[in-house]
């Protein structure tokens, strides 16, 4: 059993996504029919949706685009991790109705492509603070340099169950290791963080091989161990380092060695037991 806990789907014709007008590669319809297939040839069971940063106004609009297919007898879907604007005063309120919602099992809030200071804000800070005791997570997405602004966020939410997007966001094509080598052991330090591996292909040259990203990952297992590490696809934009397949495959190869049991935890145990799924 592999469950993917972060996979995005792209319909232009449902949904406005502002940012893929830059994305030359991703600009196009990945639809949920497109990604089932790959999927389940991959010996994926499950998935998590993620969100894909639509239009503010549509935050909610999306949601339900993406429960709207669990009514299909396929459905490969079993919760979405939803957008939110904590710096802003409607979160509160956006906050309770979701809650009720079991289909939503947490958020994400975009950080690695916005200034550096939005987490700062004090507004975000207390609306984060008000996921805790709620079950729900938070995603995030920050890049090396935003690492010690994350631990801060995390340190101040000590109730809130944290996701550490894409190990980290880690710059493989740059080769810069160290920088980010230390900023997980720290980040790894705080028992709510989980993190998530993912996204790293689409880091790494086209020219990657398994022990390209060999290091990235190890160093994600022994900070975290394997109580706190997920398995995520970051379908579509895993198909800039070589598609579904290929990275799931290369997954398989970089833990060929641990037990069955680690193997299991990473793969699926983990999720279920973070989500409920």
């Amino acid at each position: 059993m592999l469950i993917d806990t972060h996979l995005h789907l792209i319909d232009q014709s449902a949904l406005h996504y502002p940012w893929l007008s830059g994305v030359e590669a991703l600009n196009r319809d990945f639809l949920y029919e497109e990604y089932a297939l790959q999927a389940r040839r991959a010996g994926i069971t499950q998935a998590l949706h993620m969100e894909v940063d639509v239009a503010p106004s549509q935050i909610q609009t999306e949601i339900d685009y993406v429960a709207d297919l669990l009514k299909r007898n396929d459905n490969l879907i079993a919760g979405a991790i939803a957008a939110c604007r904590p710096e802003e005063d409607g979160f509160a309120a956006y906050l309770e109705h979701q809650k009720a919602n079991p289909f939503v099992k947490g958020f994400r809030r975009i950080l690695h492509t916005m200034p550096d200071e939005l987490s700062e804000n004090p507004l975000f800070r207390d609306n984060i603070r008000r996921i805790g005791g709620s079950g729900l997570t938070f995603d995030l997405c920050v890049l090396p340099r935003q690492m010690d602004r994350a631990i801060v966020l995390v340190d101040l939410a000590p109730d809130v169950t944290f996701i550490l997007d894409h190990c980290g966001v880690p710059d493989i094509k740059g080769n810069d290791f160290e920088a980010w080598r230390g900023k997980i052991a720290e980040i790894a330090k705080r028992s709510n963080v989980i993190a998530k591996i993912s996204g790293v292909v689409a880091y790494a040259d086209g020219e990657w091989v398994a022990d390209t990203l060999k290091p990235y990952v190890h160093h994600i297992i022994d900070s975290f161990g394997w109580d706190r590490i997920v398995w995520g696809s970051d379908w579509p934009v895993c198909t800039l380092g070589g598609g579904l397949a290929t990275w799931v495959a290369a997954t398989h190869a970089l833990v060929a060695g641990c037990s069955e049991s680690e193997k299991a935890k990473l793969f699926s145990g983990n999720a279920r037991r973070v989500w409920g799924l």
